[in-house]
């Protein structure tokens, strides 16, 4: 008796064609290229790196936390520009290697554990600048990672809420899609002044931007 194997799966052709395509964009990117010539954990250090050159967001002394920091390109710039001045403070869901001078807590941030430990690690000081430059898993599917997306946005939002110092400042990735507006307006009545941005190293189609809401009320 002889057998036929199963027939391959399109979808998963089709996957590994896309991440065959990704893989191909991402080595030829000038910004992982610059990156891995600077010492640089991620592109994404030069997003943050625009803005805070843009809208002066960093001064000596300041205390910042960075949600979503793995694998720590953010955290990597702003413990630079700070230099010996101000506290770091870092989290996320997966690990990060240790950076000098930057406190990092591996936990989920969903979570109240925690949270506890971050709070904790702040000991009641008032913090000047929010980073979020967290995102969940995705799936693939629009509409539940534009849920969850959104979900993570609320609570980084929350979290900037009990400890960001008044006329302290929130830099948070956002996706386009739906929730977004809403969520824009809902910042606008919380800070004196809200701008989106899309730095240049934000991949064109890409549907991220970034919402710096400043001077909290």
């Amino acid at each position: 008796m002889t057998t036929r194997s199963a027939d391959p799966d399109p979808s998963m052709a089709t996957r590994s064609k896309s991440s065959q395509r990704w893989l191909k964009e991402h080595f030829a990117d000038p910004f992982v290229k610059k990156a891995q010539v600077e010492g640089m954990r991620s592109r994404a250090a030069y997003k943050l790196e625009e803005l805070i050159e843009r809208d002066r967001l960093l001064k000596p002394g300041m205390t910042v936390v960075d949600l979503g920091a793995a694998p720590g390109g953010w955290s990597q710039v702003v413990r630079r520009d700070l230099g010996d001045r101000g506290r770091v403070l870092a989290m996320d869901i997966l690990d990060m290697p240790p950076i000098a001078g930057v406190d990092f807590i591996h936990g989920d941030f969903r979570e109240a554990e925690a949270l506890s430990r971050l709070e904790a690690l702040l000991q009641g000081a008032p913090v000047d600048l929010v980073l979020s430059d967290m995102a969940p898993n995705m799936t693939g599917v629009d509409t539940v990672d534009q849920a969850r997306a959104m979900y993570l946005s609320e609570l980084a939002r929350d979290f900037a809420d009990a400890h960001l110092k008044a006329g302290g400042n929130f830099l948070i990735k956002l996706f386009q899609g739906e929730g977004f507006d809403a969520y824009v307006l809902d910042l606008r009545r919380r800070y004196t002044k809200l701008v989106i941005r899309k730095p240049a190293a934000s991949r064109r189609r890409s549907n991220e931007v970034y919402a710096l809401a400043t001077g909290k009320r």
